[in-house]
């Protein structure tokens, strides 16, 4: 009951202007107004104040219920219960809903497109029955049906709503562990290091910024929580946690509340105001205690969801909570629930004497007799006024959220409408978007997430980011921007996650806040850390600092481009919410009370409200745009608020605190929801929708509003502005350049500020990797700005604006190398120099402006040198000098006449400035804390400045004003040149502040001899004080000429030394130590050993982590790699300049080789005991080299330099025996050893043993000249110099060196001595090596020297070829080393199978990272792709060469394919019943191919080599057969098991199987030679060897390569014997696959376009000749299948054949042309006739070209080139003698053309028969000689033309001339022999011939 207990009696007496309701069964009374009896409403509860009532009577425009309650009628079948009898809802006919509409259970039409959608648009959520998504294959399900990433699983994070994504997760994998650079997060992310305490919180959860008690990134005004966070300093101990880890309320004693403030009882501090308004706002209630019992209720303005209750309602002083009105209730006054109250509804009160049916009782509407007294009601959307007679409307539009967006009021009613783009929804009131489904957009801090807000759907836009905190979106362009903070930076990409780039990367600190104007392309963004706001265009460019002024802490944006307004919110000491135009005019304050941490803001543009998040005060608040009508709509349940958007009826927020997102109705806050929590951090968020960016006239235009630069909306007009410093010229044009700006650095940026306009923003310079800037100057003439960098020690320049000098742009570093701390910089713009100060190395030197020429010009008695400037009029230079006596200096600007002109009252002095029209010296004294002047001698000195200067720093001047820069007051101010006054601050608040200088363009010129001709000057011209006025000098390290203007070539004495990434000299020709680089163009990763040709001034050097030997011109020029393969770890290198040789160590390989100086003839010289072989040095005239070892036996050789004669001279004593060198002059070897700590001595021969100095720490390079030895030293970081003789006098050469390696001294002046060779390199064909005893010829690597000891074999006989990934390698078997030597081939990423074809002497080999089969000549020239495409693993490839065919297994795709070697003529022979084929292999002689299938049931399988016969040899004990090779000489196959690690070998039918070798450990290739089988073996990484019959002798050929695969071996011996297809193809036009007894031809997959015949011999019809241009017809259909062919173009050359038809193809009748088969006559098939003229070729030998070489037909020489390896000069000769009879069946001449030339003869020998081309009418008699095995002329005929003298040529036809020798067996054609020429063995392949004695006779034929 609303007023319980009004009567005290049980009889319950109401009073006279209340109905009295039944007593009820607990005995309670309710009284209601007297009006609310017989209304229709049963306001009693239990119906008596509605019993016995007349019902009344309703007005023609309302519906009567049946309970006699009137509504209005519009609200009849509405869907909705208004009667609440549900008879409004009773026979209402079905709706129709349109075609495009959704039929909604409750009778609702929705649109179709919200159908599932996730909102509940029917209102009985009939539309939102919908069936879950399937997830796609990069997604997990989560067990509520929604869909998230895959890789979220099990990830840390709570993806899934329902937290289903970290169920069941495996234990908890350790984080990996971070990089040296990083820090480690709580949660095991890794940052950068440079992030740990710098006050940003990088990590997310704070733990970068915990335990950072040294580091203070807080700023004045702000307390720091133990967390690291900032917070403001008022908050501390004011009863909030604001910290979040509450540290601001620890230790705290009572809070201390400002007046304005309440104390609770908890000690919270809340606002005053809050005091006694009904709400437990202290949390405790002390808030509330004690108030003073008004007669009325607090709130003068009530807040929304209290109502006061009318006095005569309840008793005096008692206040009642109301719910809000339901919509249409509150039409006709009433609140559901609840009781009527007397004024709300439409009654009135009771009068006297009066009767309704006169003048209708005196009411305006209705009437009615309530116990004899009229009571005047009003219709539905009227009220009663206060007179109780007259009814006045009802305005709903009044009411807050009672339509969406628009309300119309009328008399009596109202009506609903949305904005544009927006459609009512069935309720007629709500709004709903147009467009697709509102997507959530969020920022995530490490990535930018999307949510859809009515569902689970939950997807990753961009992932890997440092630290995304704002976000905005451009819908049009499908944009989306996000600010980081860790990196500073501004960045955007694709809406779908795609082309991430930078838009701005300088000029922040702390971008919190970021906009999109959609309609006019612009950018806004707020810094917290600068107090700025800027814009720009959509890719950065025309930055423009918008508004500086009375901003402290900006932090949310949003933006309104229809009305051209920014709204933005400042958190600083005075909280506030402004707004401006959008360029920057009209500011205005929306709102500055009751403000602390106004985070989040957002525009509702429908509407046309603000809604803004406070975190302080966990509030939501909205207000008009103006920032009227201020209200809060929640102010529960908000931990910490961040930020907030709003979409249609909803706002969503995210919340720190919670990690999560939420939702609540924007009009009351409530229907409050979690949308996603346990989220990472969740930070801005925005909706992504249309809607949220609706169009608006862009008020620019499409011309950009005619201004230049940026055009900013202006209310309804624009704007044209210029970017930051530029000055506007006219109303629309800005300048294009800057004219005079201030320049100053700051570490890790370098800014100007323009003096060209008034606002003096500052703007960075975007420069890449500025780390530490400290020096600057400039040069107006070509715009450059110089700084100089002390972390990254480099001097470097750039535009003034940034940018670089036109595409490509050059590398802004000019001085990168021998910089230690180059502190001050001065650029002579007057000839052009660049002068600089170094305060690490304690020198003054100059260069030309790019670098270059660069000399020292002071290194005596300087102290810290630091500021320079320079006078070129007068041609000095002055500097400041700040070590142990302060003191000013000057020297000419050629280092002459040096002069100390200050010396006295100086401490620190920093900056340096002169003013050339006053010829004063200024400077700055940080010590003194003044700015003082004096003239340019020192004289008249005079303090300018002497107050309030802590530490000054840069100093510069300009105009009347000198400015300087201040590291104490972190600022930058400027006063009066002349007398200091007049001071004022340019900028504050800027840390880091380092030199200053003004940029302008009105330097005085000054005339000067450089000016002509560089002076006379070789290299440097430099300014000098008068009378000369110049000066000529050289580069560092070298002398100038006598003539004093020309420099020597170079440097004629030095030491050179390696530093890791360069290669460094120092001039022993001067009087100072000066190390410079060796400019070489090319980027070193880990240069160890060095070595120098004196004789053409060359450097040579290693790369360990390059794996290459280089060389390249002392002055950096010629650069050209020497040794690119077989180098693992160069550690030594020595160049014989007298032998012209290079000799290395290889401490990865333990090798000791030598080449030619250009890197040819490469040799091991030294492969056996040696373990970590390191220095190396030569001795030519003696003939020796001595090498140190530092292994596990450490110790000190020498050998002839041939390798001869070995000796071990020291082997005691000794740890790490590193620097190694020769004295020649006292015949003494010396040494360093790092573990011993000493350099020591001894004789040639290791006696006499001495130490020459000891300690040192760790020395590495040891060299010597003339009286002194030189070492450099890892621990110290240095060059050190020593006598050689006693080890005394020790000085430092060069300090500060780190990663210091070898050095070598030089002196070019010494003569080089005498060859031991000669001059004709000792008569050998190769190299030349001495000896002690004189010189040894010698051969490269694997090649065998010849009996004559002087000349080598052109190449090995036999060697084992593999593939190791990305290399293929040789090992000779001719020589014993067993080396492997890399064959040169291009482009090798991932080689897995090699075969060889030893007739063209070309290697095959598999590519899968490229999924190609390639092949190249053995010297790596002619690479080629044979297959590229259709191939996924190609494990296994095999050669036949005899067939000329290519066979491989694809494991990917599960097939054995064949083709041509050249790749043409493909064909799949096999695709059923395959898992997994690896290895193959050919046995051309016997028709076999076998395979190995290492799938789910192993096995190894034979078939013919058509595919055909095929037959499982073995499938049993058998794991991962991988290997697979065959001994042709014992018919077995071997292949390797590397799941059971053996061995094995069976017979050609796979029986007779025996185990080889049982223990091997991973083996995956082998190959077999002579007696041993050899086999690569992955886990011990080594190529292995046993005995084939034995399974012993086991030995490891070759150790420690990575990534072994396969392996042959290459022999004359192995590519032998011959079958049908080895001649002619077999007389098929494609390919030809013999097989045991016969052979088959076969057409390719895919038709080249070549007509193709299975039958041998027979060319299908070519088209008719025509132009090259005309296509043919198609061939009948009535041709045979396979006979017909796809070529529809002509040939009438060789070239046109496919492309494939080379000349030598044709010449072997590989070619078919359209005269070599006759069409048949129409409709009958096209029949080759032999018989048809001569235009016919034999089957086997077609028609040559006509442009083939014509020979006498009387010659019988046939002429061809050897297969095997090696080749000799001689030829076959066929001699004529008389012919057997046969022979004149077979071998007849060909008659020539019209003019009687002859065509080459072809010899052919097939089988022991001689066939000539000849005469066509003669093919039957041949056809009949076939043998009945299918094999061309096997059995029947074994026939030897009369004498052949076989022997090897080099001869003049092409390889592929060559003819084979073919024969199966000696059984099946025994009686043939041929005669052997005495030749060494392995000249020619074994043809299968017996090389026994001559046939001499026909008889024996």
């Amino acid at each position: 009951p609303l007023c319980p207990g009004l009567a005290s009696s049980p009889e319950c007496a109401c009073g006279r202007s209340h109905f009295t309701c039944a007593v009820s069964a607990l005995g309670e009374c309710t009284c209601i107004p007297a009006q609310w009896q017989c209304d229709g409403d049963n306001d009693c509860g239990d119906h008596s104040d509605e019993d016995g009532c007349k019902l009344p009577t309703c007005s023609p425009l309302d519906f009567h219920c049946d309970n006699g309650k009137c509504i209005r009628r519009s609200w009849v079948c509405d869907g909705d219960n208004d009667c609440e009898d549900d008879s409004d809802e009773q026979d209402c006919p079905p709706r129709e809903c349109e075609e495009d509409e959704f039929p909604c259970q409750n009778g609702y039409c929705i649109r179709s497109l919200w159908h599932c959608d996730g909102d509940n648009d029917c209102g009985d959520n009939s539309d939102e029955q919908c069936d879950m998504r399937k997830c796609s294959d990069k997604e997990f399900r989560c067990s509520d049906g929604s869909c998230i990433a895959e890789h979220w699983y099990c990830d840390g994070d709570t993806d899934c709503k329902d937290g289903s994504d970290e169920e069941s997760c495996p234990s908890a994998v350790p984080a990996p562990p971070c990089n040296l650079e990083e820090f480690q997060c709580a949660y095991g992310r890794c940052v950068l290091d440079i992030y740990h305490c710098d006050g940003d919180d990088d990590c997310g959860d704070w733990s970068d910024e915990s335990d950072c008690s040294s580091h203070q990134p807080c700023r004045s005004g702000e307390f720091m929580c133990d967390s690291g966070l900032c917070i403001n300093a008022g908050w501390r101990c004011d009863g909030d946690a604001d910290c979040d880890d509450q540290s601001d309320e620890r230790n705290c004693t009572t809070s201390v509340c400002t007046a304005e403030q309440f104390r609770c009882r908890s000690g919270r501090c809340i606002r005053l105001s809050w005091r006694c308004d009904g709400e437990d706002d202290c949390a405790d209630n002390s808030d509330e205690e004690n108030c003073e019992s008004t007669g009325r209720c607090p709130h003068p303005t009530p807040r929304p969801w209290f109502r006061v209750l009318p006095r005569d309602a309840c008793s005096p002083g008692s206040c009642s909570s109301w719910p809000r009105w339901n919509a249409k209730s509150a039409v006709s006054g009433r609140i559901p629930g609840s009781t009527p109250i007397s004024g709300l509804a439409g009654t009135g009160p009771r009068t006297g004497g009066e009767n309704c049916n006169v003048n209708n009782g005196g009411c305006a509407q209705k009437c009615q007799m309530v116990r004899g007294a009229v009571q005047c009601t009003c219709h539905t959307g009227f009220r009663l006024t206060e007179d109780g007679r007259t009814c006045q409307d009802v305005n709903e539009c009044a009411e807050e959220g009672y339509c969406s967006q628009g309300c119309t009021n009328s008399e009596g009613a109202f009506q609903c409408w949305c904005e544009a783009g927006y459609e009512l929804r069935p309720d007629r009131r709500s709004c709903k978007a147009l467009g697709p489904e509102p997507v959530l957009l969020f920022a995530n801090r490490i990535d930018i997430r999307q949510v859809l807000p009515h569902r689970s759907e939950y997807t990753l836009l961009l992932n890997n980011l440092e630290n995304a905190i704002a976000l905005d979106f451009h819908h049009r362009r499908e944009l989306v921007f996000w600010s980081d903070v860790t990196l500073d930076r501004i960045l955007r990409a694709n809406l779908n996650g795609s082309n991430v780039e930078e838009v701005v990367s300088t000029g922040l600190e702390s971008p919190g806040g970021l906009a999109v104007d959609w309609v006019h392309d612009k950018l806004y963004w707020t810094d917290s850390g600068t107090s700025r706001i800027e814009v720009a265009n959509l890719d950065g460019g025309h930055r423009k600092v918008l508004l500086w002024q009375n901003l402290e802490k900006p932090r949310a944006i949003a933006l309104h481009p229809m009305e051209g307004t920014i709204y933005w919110t400042d958190w600083g000491n005075t909280p506030r919410i402004e707004a401006s135009s959008m360029d920057g005019s009209g500011r205005r304050i929306i709102a500055d009370t009751h403000l602390f941490w106004p985070n989040g803001l957002t525009i509702d543009y429908a509407g046309r409200r603000m809604y803004w998040v406070d975190a302080k005060h966990h509030v939501i608040e909205r207000a008009n745009l103006d920032g009227s009508h201020r209200k809060a709509v929640i102010s529960q349940g908000l931990p910490h608020p961040f930020a907030i958007t709003v979409f249609e009826d909803s706002l969503y927020w995210t919340d720190w605190h919670t990690k999560s997102i939420n939702s609540a109705n924007k009009f009351t806050g409530k229907n409050q929801e979690i949308i996603r929590n346990k989220l990472h951090f969740p930070m801005d968020i925005h909706t992504l929708h249309p809607q949220r960016q609706p169009a608006g006239k862009n008020r620019c235009g499409d011309n950009n509003g005619g201004c230049t630069h940026l055009c900013l909306p202006s209310g309804q007009n624009y704007t044209c502005a210029c970017p930051t410093g530029f000055r506007k010229i006219s109303s629309h044009a800005c300048a294009q350049s800057l004219d005079k700006f201030l320049l100053f650095a700051r570490r890790m940026d370098i800014r100007r500020i323009s003096f060209d306009t008034e606002d003096l923003s500052d703007d960075v310079i975007p420069l890449a990797d500025v780390r530490s800037a400290v020096a600057l100057d400039w040069d107006s003439r070509d715009d450059h700005v110089y700084w100089t960098d002390v972390s990254t020690d480099t001097i470097s320049r750039a535009k003034w604006d940034g940018t670089g000098e036109g595409p490509p742009r050059p590398l802004p570093v000019v001085v990168d190398t021998s910089l230690e701390s180059p502190a001050g910089l001065a650029i002579d713009w007057v000839t052009n120099k660049l002068y600089w100060t170094d305060a690490g190395t304690d020198r003054i030197e100059v260069a030309n402006t790019d670098g270059s020429m660069r000399t020292v010009l002071i290194w005596e008695n300087l102290d810290r040198p630091r500021d320079i400037v320079v006078e070129p009029m007068g041609g000095y230079m002055y500097w400041t000098d700040w070590g142990a006596s302060p003191k000013i200096e000057r020297a000419g600007m050629d280092a002459s006449g040096r002069q100390v002109i200050i010396s006295s009252n100086l401490t620190w002095p920093n900056g340096l400035a002169i003013d050339y029209g006053s010829q004063r010296l200024y400077w700055a004294d940080a010590g003194m804390k003044t700015i003082e002047f004096a003239g340019l001698d020192g004289s008249k000195r005079k303090v300018l400045i002497g107050s309030q200067l802590p530490h000054p720093f840069g100093l510069t001047l300009y105009g009347e004003r000198i400015y300087w820069t201040d590291w104490q007051t972190k600022s930058i101010q400027s006063a009066d040149r002349l007398t200091g006054l007049d001071r004022e601050t340019l900028q504050e608040n800027l840390e880091n502040l380092m030199d200053i200088h003004v940029f302008h363009r009105r330097r005085p010129p000054v005339s000067t001899p450089c000016a002509t001709e560089n002076g006379g000057c070789s290299h440097l011209c430099l300014r000098s004080p008068n009378p000369s006025g110049f000066s000529c000098t050289c580069p560092t390290g070298i002398n100038v000429m006598p003539d004093g203007k020309t420099c020597s070539p170079g440097m004629n004495s030095f030491l050179i030394f390696a530093r890791r990434i360069d290669i460094r000299m120092v001039s022993l020709d001067i009087p100072y130590f000066a190390d410079v680089v060796v400019p070489i163009n090319m980027t070193m990763k880990n240069t160890i050993a060095v070595g120098v040709d004196p004789q053409e001034g060359k450097v040579y050097w290693s790369d360990s982590t390059l794996h290459r030997i280089s060389r390249a011109r002392l002055d950096g020029s010629q650069h050209e790699d020497l040794i690119t393969t077989g180098l693992q770890t160069t550690d030594g290198l020595a160049v014989d300049a007298v032998g012209r040789k290079v000799y290395w160590t290889d401490t990865g390989t333990n090798r000791i080789e030598v080449g030619n100086l250009d890197g040819s003839m490469r040799k091991v010289l030294v492969w056996q005991n040696l373990d970590s072989p390191r220095a190396i040095v030569l001795y030519h005239e003696m003939g020796f080299m001595y090498w140190t070892d530092w292994g596990e036996h450490a110790k000190l050789e020498r050998s002839g330099m041939d390798g001869s004669d070995r000796t071990v001279l020291i082997n005691s004593n000794l740890g790490w025996p590193n620097g190694l060198t020769v004295d020649k002059a006292s015949s003494q070897l010396l040494w360093a050893d790092a573990h011993t700590e000493r350099i020591e001595a001894a004789d040639l021969n290791g006696a006499n043993r001495h130490t020459l100095v000891s300690p040192v720490q760790h020395p590495y390079g040891l060299t010597l000249l003339d009286a002194y030895i030189y070492w450099t030293d890892w621990q110290t970081r240095s060059i050190h110099r020593a006598d050689k003789g006693t080890g005394s006098n020790v000085i430092l050469v060069r300090s500060n060196l780190p990663g210091l390696m070898d050095i070598q001294a030089v002196d070019r002046s010494q003569p080089l001595g005498v060859n031991k060779c000669g001059p004709r390199n000792g008569g050998c064909s190769h190299l030349c090596l001495p000896r002690p005893s004189g010189f040894s010829c010698a051969c490269p690597t694997g090649i065998q020297l010849k009996g004559d000891g002087k000349t080598c074999d052109p190449a090995p006989e036999t060697y084992l070829l593999f593939s190791s990934r990305g290399s293929i390698r040789r090992i000779s078997l001719d020589t014993s080393d067993h080396t492997d030597v890399h064959v040169p081939v291009p482009e090798l990423n991932n080689v897995i199978s090699l075969d060889y074809d030893s007739v063209d002497g070309k290697v095959y080999y598999t590519d899968v990272f490229l999924d190609v089969i390639r092949r190249a000549d053995l010297n790596g020239s002619n690479m080629e792709t044979v297959i590229g495409r259709g191939l996924k693993t190609t494990d296994g490839l095999a050669v036949d060469w005899v067939a000329r065919n290519l066979y491989w297994t694809d494991t990917g795709r599960n097939t054995i394919e064949a083709s041509r070697l050249d790749g043409s003529c493909r064909k799949v022979l096999i695709n059923n019943s395959l898992d997994e084929p690896r290895a193959i292999a050919v046995f051309p002689r016997k028709g076999f191919l076998f395979w190995t299938d290492w799938g789910h049931i192993a096995k190894i399988e034979r078939a013919n080599l058509d595919g055909s016969e095929r037959k499982v040899l073995i499938n049993t004990d058998l794991g991962w057969p991988n290997g697979l090779t065959l001994d042709y000489d014992t018919r077995r196959i071997y292949w390797v098991d590397a799941h059971l690690d053996r061995i094995e070998s069976a017979d050609l039918s796979g029986k007779l199987r025996q185990v080889l070798v049982s223990h091997v450990s991973h083996p995956f290739a082998l190959t077999q030679q002579d007696r041993w089988i050899y086999w690569t073996d992955w886990q011990t990484k080594s190529i292995q060897r046993v005995d084939k019959y034995s399974g012993r002798n086991k030995e490891t050929v070759l150790a420690n390569v990575e990534g072994l695969m396969d392996i042959i071996v290459v022999s004359p011996q192995r590519q032998t014997g011959t079958n049908a297809c080895g001649v002619n193809n077999g007389g098929c036009t494609h390919l030809c696959f013999a097989r045991t007894s016969d052979f088959v031809c076969a057409c390719p997959d895919e038709p080249d376009g070549r007509p193709c015949s299975l039958v041998p011999g027979l060319v299908p019809p070519a088209p008719r000749a025509t132009s090259m241009s005309e296509r043919s017809p198609v061939l009948p259909n009535t041709l045979p299948t396979t006979l017909r062919s796809s070529t529809t173009r002509t040939r009438t050359s060789l070239e046109e054949v496919e492309g494939r038809c080379s000349e030598k193809d044709a010449r072997l009748g590989l070619c078919a042309h359209s005269n070599e088969a006759v069409p048949a006559a129409p409709g009958k098939p096209p029949i080759s006739s032999p018989y048809r003229s001569e235009l016919i070729s034999h089957p086997f030998f077609f028609q040559r070209h006509k442009k083939s070489k014509l020979t006498d037909p009387g010659m019988g020489n046939l002429t061809y080139s050897n297969p095997s390896y090696r080749t000799s000069t001689q030829e076959v000769k066929i001699e004529a003698t008389p012919k057997p009879a046969m022979y004149n069946q077979l071998c007849y001449k060909k008659e020539g053309g019209p003019d009687h030339n002859y065509t080459k003869e072809k010899v052919k020998i097939v089988e022991g028969i001689c066939l000539l081309a000849g005469d066509d009418a003669e093919w039957d008699d041949l056809k009949q000689l076939r043998s009945s095995r299918g094999g061309l002329l096997r059995d029947h005929v074994c026939m030897k033309t009369d004498t052949v003298s076989i022997q090897a040529s080099s001869g003049s036809l092409d390889d592929t001339e060559t003819e084979q020798l073919l024969q199966e067996e000696q059984s099946e054609c025994s009686s043939v022999h041929t005669a052997a020429t005495p030749e060494r063995r392995g000249s020619l392949p074994d043809t299968g011939w017996r090389h026994e004695r001559k046939l001499s006779s026909e008889s024996q034929v």
